[in-house]
C-alpha cells in the first residue's frame, strides 16, 4: 500500500490562501507548502519508477544496477537487543557489483517463476545490518520467517521507502501548525523576517585552529537561533564542527548531532568518538567495524547489565507464546505469567534506556532517523546538521522539532541533495534548507577560507568560480607535488581521436570505452614515471572518477584485468563524484565522457559535481574530456582556459589508447 495524501497538504492550501490575501510576499507558510508539493511530485515520481522497474526492469538490470540481489540463501534468524525478529541473508553470486542497500532501507523478497516472472511475497522488511555480501534484515512477524526458510531460491530487492517520505510530509505539516511555541519561532526565523538573535560572548581562543575556525565556532556558540558553518573542500569542517560539539558541551548536557546519510553521520561520530565524547549512535552505522559498532544503541542494549535478565524474560515469554494449552486454568494460568513478564520486561527496558540516553553526551542518527522511537519525547537545546547541503528541508524540518537552536554545516556549492525527478528539482526541492539561511540571512554563516588539500595551482580555479577567490592555501600543502618540476593540473584533450560517448540499453548511463582506455594507460605510465617502489613506500594514492555510474564500472573492469595494477589494487579507488563526496587523493583523474557534435553534457551541467571531482585532488589533476563539446559551456570553457594557463593541455591522439610505449607520459 502507499500512503495517501495526508489532510496536511489542504491545511497548507488553506493557510496560504489566507496569507497571500493580506500578504503578497511569500510566507513561511507558503514555503512551506511549496515544499510539501515539491516533495509530493518527488514522491509520485519514484512511485511510478519503483513500479515500472518492479515489472518492467529484467533481474539482471535490476542486479547490474545494484537494487537486488539474486540468489541469495537465508541464514540463522533470531530476535535482536530491541526484540525484533531478523534473519541473515547472504548474496551467493555477482559480489563483485556495487549495491545500495542500506540501514534502515525497506527491501522485498521474491522467487523467480519457471516463466521468468518475478512472484514477491507478501510482506516487506528493514534492513538493520549490511558488510560485504552479508545482510541482516527485520522481519515485519514470525510468519514472514516461515515464508523465507521454505526450500526454494529466493531473492531480495530495495523497495518503494514510503516511511521517510510521510515522516517529511508529516514534519512539513506540524511545523506549518506549530503556534505559541519554539518551533513556530524558529520556522520563522529560518523561513521568515524574524531576525537571528545572538548571546555577547566574550570569545575563546583555539591555538590549534586557523583564525576562521575559530571565528566559526564563537560564532557557533554566540548563536541563539541558527549558525552556518560553510566548509568549501579540505577547510576543516568537521574539525570545526568537533571543537564546536565540544565546546558546546561545556554549557550544555547533551546534543543531538544529524545528518542526511547514514555514512555523513558515522564520519563525525567517529571523529567524536575520537575526542573522548560519549557517542550514542541511533540506527547502524554504514562504516561497519568495532569501534563504530560499539556505542551504537543496539550493542550499548546488550552490553548493559540488566540486559541479561531482559533477555531470559524475553525467552521465557516468546515460548509462552509457541505453545498451545488445552483447557481453561492453563490458558488463565498462562496469561497471568505473561502479564507479569511483560511488565518486567517492560520495567527494564525504560531502565536501560533511561540509563543509555543519561550517560550518552551526543546522541547522533540520521535526520530521518530523529524520528525514531527511542527519541520519542526526547528534547535538545542544540541540534548539529552536518552535510546540510546533501539534505532535503522537509528532512531537517524532523530533526529541529526536537531543539531549540541549529547549528547547519556543508557546502551548498558541493553536492546537492539526491533529486529523481526533475520538474521537482527545477521547482526548488534541491534547494535546502542551509542555502535558503545562507541566502537570506548572511549574517548567520561563517566561511571556513583556509584550506590543508590541494596544491595552490588546483585549489585556485574552484575558489575563483565557487567561492570568490575567498580560498586560501595552507603553506605546508600550496606547492607540493610528487615529482619535480612537473604540472599539478592537466587537461587530456581527446577531441582529435573523435571518440564517442554511447548510452546503455535501459539506462541513462554514458559510457565512453575510449577515453576510459585512454585514462587507464596514462595511470599505468604515470605509475611507471613516479616508480612502483615510491608509489608502494610513500602509499601514494589514485582516484579515478567518473560522473557517470557506467564509466566507472568500465574502468573497474579494465583495472580488475589487468595484472598490471595487481600491486596497487588497495591504491587505487574508482567511484562515481557521489562516491568521493568527504575524500581525497594524491592523483585524481577524471574521465568526462561525454563527447558528441551538439555539445550535449547533461548533467554535467549541474557543476556542484565538478566542484566535488576537481577538489578531491592533493597533488594531481588530470581531466580527460573532449574540449570542443565541454567547450561550449562557460563553466568548463573558463576550465580549460586557467589550465592552459597554469597547468598543461595535453593533446592526445588515437594511438593512445592502445599499450603504446611511444606514447607521451602526462
Amino acid at each position: 500500500m502507499f500512503i495517501p495524501i495526508s489532510n496536511t497538504f489542504f491545511y497548507l492550501r488553506s493557510q496560504i490562501r489566507q496569507f497571500r490575501m493580506a500578504n503578497q510576499q511569500l510566507t513561511p507558510i507558503a514555503d512551506l507548502q511549496q515544499q510539501y508539493t515539491l516533495l509530493q511530485k518527488e514522491y509520485e515520481y519514484e512511485k511510478e519508477m519503483y513500479q515500472e522497474q518492479t515489472e518492467r526492469t529484467g533481474i539482471r538490470r535490476k542486479i547490474q544496477q545494484g537494487l537486488c540481489w539474486y540468489p541469495v540463501e537465508s541464514g540463522k534468524s533470531y530476535y535482536n537487543s530491541l526484540n525484533q525478529i531478523v534473519i541473515e541473508i547472504r548474496r551467493i553470486e555477482n559480489r563483485e557489483i556495487e549495491h545500495n542497500f542500506e540501514y534502515g532501507r525497506p527491501v522485498c523478497f521474491f522467487r523467480q517463476q519457471t516463466d521468468g516472472k518475478l512472484n514477491y511475497l507478501n510482506f516487506s522488511a528493514i534492513v538493520s545490518y549490511v558488510q560485504d555480501d552479508l545482510m541482516v534484515v527485520i522481519l515485519p512477524s514470525p510468519s514472514a520467517l516461515f515464508d523465507l526458510e521454505q526450500n526454494e531460491t529466493i531473492g531480495v530487492q530495495l523497495y518503494m521507502d514510503e516511511v521517510s517520505y510521510k515522516t517529511m510530509m508529516t514534519a512539513l505539516g506540524d511545523v506549518a501548525k506549530a503556534k505559541n511555541n519554539r518551533l513556530a519561532e524558529l520556522r520563522e526565523v529560518l523561513l521568515g523576517n524574524m531576525p537571528a538573535e545572538r548571546h555577547r560572548l566574550f570569545p575563546i581562543r583555539f591555538p590549534w585552529l586557523n583564525i576562521t575556525q575559530e571565528e566559526a565556532v564563537n560564532h557557533v556558540l554566540e548563536a541563539k537561533d541558527v549558525a552556518i558553518v560553510h566548509g568549501p573542500p579540505g577547510t576543516g569542517k568537521t574539525t570545526t564542527m568537533v571543537e564546536a560539539i565540544y565546546e558546546t558541551l561545556h554549557r550544555e548536557n547533551q546534543v543531538l548531532v544529524s545528518a542526511q546519510s547514514n555514512t555523513a553521520v558515522d564520519w563525525i561520530s567517529e571523529k567524536l568518538v575520537d575526542r573522548g565524547i560519549n557517542v550514542l549512535r541511533i540506527g547502524n552505522p554504514t562504516r561497519v567495524n568495532d569501534k563504530m559498532l560499539s556505542f551504537t544503541y543496539e550493542r550499548r542494549f546488550e552490553a548493559h547489565p540488566d540486559y541479561t535478565e531482559l533477555w531470559s524474560i524475553r525467552k521465557a515469554i516468546h515460548e509462552i507464546q509457541s505453545t498451545k494449552h488445552n483447557n481453561y486454568k492453563d490458558k488463565e494460568t498462562t496469561r497471568t505469567r505473561l502479564l507479569r513478564l511483560r511488565s518486567r520486561a517492560a520495567e527494564l527496558e525504560i531502565k536501560i534506556n533511561a540509563e543509555l540516553f543519561c550517560e550518552a553526551r551526543v546522541v547522533a542518527c540520521t535526520l530521518v532517523g530523529s524520528a525514531n522511537r527511542i527519541l520519542t519525547n526526547y528534547h535538545f537545546t542544540t541540534l548539529f546538521i552536518d552535510e546540510a547541503a546533501q539534505a532535503l528541508e522537509a528532512a531537517c524540518w524532523i530533526a529541529i522539532a526536537k531543539a531549540d537552536r541549529v547549528i547547519f554545516a556543508g557546502d551548498h556549492h558541493q553536492l546537492p541533495p539526491t533529486i529523481k525527478c526533475i520538474e521537482a528539482a527545477r521547482g526548488g526541492l534541491d534547494h535546502t534548507l542551509m542555502q535558503k539561511i545562507a541566502d537570506r540571512k548572511s549574517e548567520t554563516v561563517s566561511l571556513l577560507r583556509m584550506q590543508y588539500r590541494m596544491n595552490d595551482e588546483i585549489m585556485r580555479f574552484p575558489s575563483h568560480w565557487f567561492y570568490h577567490d575567498q580560498l586560501e592555501s595552507a603553506p605546508e600543502v600550496k606547492n607540493r607535488g610528487i615529482l619535480d618540476l612537473e604540472t599539478h593540473i592537466v587537461w587530456c584533450d581527446t577531441t582529435a581521436c573523435e571518440f564517442e560517448e554511447d548510452q546503455l540499453n535501459d539506462s541513462l548511463s554514458r559510457i565512453n570505452r575510449d577515453e576510459a582506455n585512454l585514462l587507464i594507460n596514462s595511470l599505468k605510465r604515470y605509475i611507471q614515471k613516479v616508480t612502483s617502489a615510491r608509489i608502494l613506500e610513500e602509499r601514494i594514492d589514485f582516484g579515478l572518477i567518473s560522473p557517470y555510474k557506467s564509466q566507472v564500472q568500465y574502468l573497474r573492469s579494465l583495472i580488475r584485468k589487468d595484472k598490471f595494477f595487481q600491486p596497487y589494487r588497495n591504491l587505487i579507488t574508482v567511484h562515481t563524484v557521489d562516491g568521493f563526496q568527504g575524500q581525497e587523493r594524491d592523483v585524481i583523474m577524471i574521465s568526462l565522457v561525454r563527447a558528441n557534435d551538439r555539445g550535449l553534457i547533461g548533467f554535467l551541467g549541474d557543476l556542484r559535481r565538478m566542484n566535488v571531482a576537481i577538489t578531491r585532488a592533493r597533488m594531481k589533476l588530470i581531466i580527460f574530456g573532449d574540449a570542443s563539446t565541454l567547450g561550449k559551456h562557460p563553466f568548463y570553457k573558463a576550465l580549460y582556459n586557467y589550465i592552459s594557463q597554469n597547468g598543461e593541455i595535453s593533446k592526445a591522439s588515437p594511438i593512445e589508447t592502445n599499450n603504446s610505449p611511444e606514447t607521451k607520459v602526462i
